[in-house]
């Protein structure tokens, strides 16, 4: 599957075109709006989140509420955008909007605008800007619909806070009835005083999400070549998600500072199938899944927009300048670990599609199950 996205924050919409879904899959508005709607809750989460309902419209690659083959075209219209018509006009206007000049640390600002030659940051902040994950939420959703399919389903919690940490259980009830994504309840309300307390010193919070993927089969990925090795594809694309500053899979931090023999996970046989003792490989090895569920951490940023903004300076005349401030969020981690869903579930997605074939979805189901029941022990197979 291939996937591109584009649209401004404050334009009109947003547009995700998701090339390689196999045709005969299920698919509705209802299936994305869900995570579309999760992705816009969460303690910390600014003005912006009261604005907008987000809601798609598919506009190709579905008929009759299945999938054709085609590319799946997703529109996300833009609630704000009818206060920044003059600000955001394709066409020129008379009285030109004034520029935003002042770069705010942490964000594009100034490397874009250095890159592109623009005058005006704004050029910058609106592509830039977090709010373009709507559209990759709204094609993970696609990726998770062809995963499931096949028994594979990706989940989030919010592991850490600023410097309060919880240990996810991935109770899916539990983590989506909580303000901040933690199944910990009292860990969860420690977090939500933690973000009101950076709110009222106008402050930021960042922190760390986890990620769980079950059902897997050993084999997606390859170590034949650096790009196709899955652990190197996932990073990637969660690294490429705004804030994101750092992945780990499992406890990679802890276990390079042990031995080998602590690390290492043995391999038994039970119930038919190959096994590990312990998952601190994080489900891949060699670059390609090994059957146990995929674990991944990803370390966000605080929040780079500051309601007392930090020193900068002026992009035109380089004169010292406090940092412009953009309506924004205090911590969104929350939000952030549905994003994360997104980008893992269309990575697997892809790697899946890779080795089983693309064309129709009945036709995938059935090529996983065939090899599900050659991944048996040597003794089983004679």
């Amino acid at each position: 599957m291939r996937l591109l996205t584009a649209g401004e924050s404050h334009g009109r919409e947003l547009v995700a075109i998701v090339d390689g879904v196999p045709a005969a899959l299920a698919l509705s508005p209802g299936d994305i709006d869900p995570d579309l709607r999760r992705r816009q809750l969460g303690y910390g989460r600014g003005a912006r989140q009261r604005i907008e309902r987000d809601a798609v419209s598919i506009v190709g690659g579905v008929r009759q509420g299945r999938t054709t083959g085609a590319p799946v075209a997703l529109v996300i219209p833009n609630r704000d955008a009818v206060n920044w018509e003059r600000v955001m006009s394709v066409e020129p206007v008379p009285d030109p909007p004034p520029a935003v000049t002042r770069l705010r640390p942490g964000h594009a600002d100034l490397a874009g605008a250095l890159k592109f030659a623009h005058e005006d940051v704004r050029d910058v902040i609106e592509r830039s800007s977090a709010r373009e994950t709507a559209a990759r939420v709204a094609a993970g959703a696609v990726a998770k619909v062809v995963l499931r399919r096949v028994g594979i389903e990706v989940r989030s919690e919010t592991r850490a806070i600023g410097d309060v940490e919880s240990t996810p259980t991935f109770d899916a009830a539990a983590v989506e009835s909580s303000e901040v994504r933690s199944a910990d309840r009292a860990a969860s309300e420690r977090m939500v005083a933690a973000i009101a307390k950076a709110r009222e010193a106008g402050d930021t919070l960042g922190g760390i999400v986890a990620l769980r993927v079950s059902g897997l089969v050993a084999g997606l990925g390859s170590s034949a070549q650096w790009d196709r090795r899955l652990d190197g594809r996932i990073a990637q694309a969660l690294m490429s998600i705004q804030s994101a500053k750092g992945v780990q899979f499992a406890d990679a931090f802890v276990a390079a500072r042990e031995h080998g023999s602590a690390v290492h996970d043995p391999i038994t046989v039970e119930r038919g199938r190959f096994m590990r003792t312990r998952n601190r490989a994080g489900g891949l090895e060699g670059g390609m899944t090994n059957g146990e569920d995929v674990l991944v951490d990803v370390a966000f940023k605080p929040i780079s927009t500051l309601m007392k903004p930090l020193p900068s300076a002026d992009l035109r005349t380089g004169a010292p300048s406090p940092a412009h401030v953009e309506r924004s969020d205090v911590c969104v981690v929350p939000a952030a670990g549905v994003v994360a869903e997104a980008m893992l579930a269309f990575v697997l997605a892809d790697a899946l599609l890779e080795k089983f074939g693309a064309d129709n979805a009945d036709d995938l189901a059935a090529a996983v199950e065939r090899y599900r029941a050659r991944l048996a022990p040597i003794d089983q197979r004679r």
